[in-house]
């Protein structure tokens, strides 16, 4: 997938919304933008249908399913995902190796040349306590890089990580790995659950190439309105 040029493709806007009518009335309200996120809320109500209405709109998909089981498993909902023409989907970086590669050469085989796979790092709603909940003792930080550097190995072309991690990736990974941040809240929104945050310019200077957002857009009272100052604010 190109990278973006124009700092309306930068953005991704989440459609959190539970069915194709919402998002279909979310679309028409911001003009259709270049890049969309169809997450686990909407897909799992509507399905595949959905992902076919938002493309009519001439809006590229971002794929947001976080796929984590079997190497065979994913390597087939992999290959689904290509199937429907989306831009990008995600997998869990925590699925190991094997489960990455065989997403990498599921998508390598599809016949989709412009999928960009995107293993997901840490959540930006967990932080250090969150983490050792789970029996991992390190700082996000430190998790983020070790998952981004396996993830590269294994053939996967993105991440997603929150945009406090960013410049570290860069420093340690170079530019050919591309980088997809959650967690951006603009100055005038709140942060909601999300706890490692930026402002969508500072997420950008550190190197993000896209971001996704989500309820400081779709929840503003004006979502154009919201959505043109996010724009104004990357210009």
């Amino acid at each position: 997938m190109k990278l973006p040029s124009r700092p309306q493709d930068k953005i991704i806007v989440a459609l959190d919304v539970p069915d194709t009518d919402g998002a279909m009335r979310l679309l028409d309200a911001l003009g259709s933008p270049t890049l969309c996120k169809i997450g686990l809320e909407l897909f799992t109500a509507q399905g595949p249908s959905v992902v076919k209405a938002v493309q009519s709109r001439g809006c590229s998909v971002f794929l947001d399913l976080k796929f984590h089981d079997i190497p065979n498993t994913v390597g087939h909902a992999v290959r689904s995902a290509a199937d429907l023409g989306v831009a990008m989907t995600t997998l869990h970086a925590s699925g190991g190796p094997v489960m990455l590669e065989a997403a990498a050469k599921a998508a390598a085989a599809s016949g989709n040349n412009d999928l960009l796979l995107l293993a997901v790092t840490v959540l930006t709603s967990m932080d250090a306590a969150q983490l050792s909940a789970t029996g991992i003792s390190v700082e996000p930080k430190e998790q983020v890089l070790r998952l981004a550097g396996l993830a590269s190995a294994a053939g996967i072309g993105g991440i997603v990580c929150s945009p406090l991690e960013v410049t570290a990736i860069r420093d340690s990974l170079g530019n050919d790995l591309r980088i997809v941040t959650p967690g951006v809240r603009p100055t005038w929104a709140t942060a909601g659950d999300q706890k490692r945050v930026m402002t969508p310019a500072e997420a950008v200077k550190a190197g993000s190439d896209w971001l996704v957002i989500g309820r400081p857009i779709t929840a503003a009272e004006s979502p154009k309105e919201a959505y043109a100052k996010v724009v104004a604010e990357l210009s």
